[in-house]
């Protein structure tokens, strides 16, 4: 292995090609998660008046979070061809899963006694769904945003073997070189993005749900 100054003299010489590559990827998981709770928030509100609804489409989404990320970027590749787009559908299709099950174990798990006294206050479904719902069903909500965050800022990495950019262009480029700088630098990236992402999120998790409870 190269001594660390080697690294820190090619990650210099070459600090544009990671800070593109970075950019692509923070501009992906970006396009991925603000369409994954859009989609997330229009499901919520079609099932959630229905126990067996919630349980038959949490269970069709939970299968196709099993199906291998490569899987699906292949079925869909025919369709919608290779780059962002096949994959933003693909990382979409994944974090509904995790999104739509965290949101609805939060709003099952209210106290449907709270939700009694809100009703019996004169508040309409809307209402009670905004201002009692959704704030203590908080934690979990968050909680689901901060996986399908974590997992997106994975899976896009894979993504770039579709031609997706992002930093996995740096990791494979690497690999198919034997680059030992490209490989390192990508792969100490991703980490570095992933573990922010993760403790950035689970600050704003604590704050909001601390202003939830006071």
């Amino acid at each position: 292995m190269a001594p660390l100054n080697e690294y820190l003299d090619y990650w210099a010489s070459h600090a544009d090609d990671f800070g593109e590559a970075l950019l692509e990827h923070f501009a992906l998981v970006g396009m991925v998660l603000l369409w994954s709770l859009a989609l997330a928030a229009v499901l919520t509100l079609a099932v959630m008046r229905s126990r067996r609804a919630e349980h038959i489409s949490v269970q069709l989404l939970s299968a196709v979070y099993s199906i291998p990320s490569l899987a699906l970027f292949s079925l869909l590749i025919p369709v919608t061809g290779l780059g962002a787009t096949t994959a933003v559908l693909v990382m979409v299709a994944y974090n509904q899963y995790l999104l739509l099950r965290n949101v609805l174990e939060g709003l099952d798990g209210i106290d449907p006694d709270i939700v009694e006294a809100a009703v019996g206050m004169g508040m309409s479904p809307w209402q009670v769904l905004y201002r009692v719902k959704l704030p203590l069903a908080a934690p979990m909500i968050l909680a689901g945003i901060r996986l399908a965050a974590i997992s997106t800022i994975g899976i896009a990495t894979i993504a770039a073997t579709i031609n997706a950019g992002g930093l996995g262009t740096i990791l494979f480029s690497g690999l198919r070189t034997m680059n030992q700088y490209k490989i390192v630098g990508g792969t100490l990236l991703c980490a570095l993005v992933a573990v922010v992402a993760d403790r950035l999120l689970k600050l704003v998790e604590r704050v909001i749900v601390k202003r939830t409870v006071h």
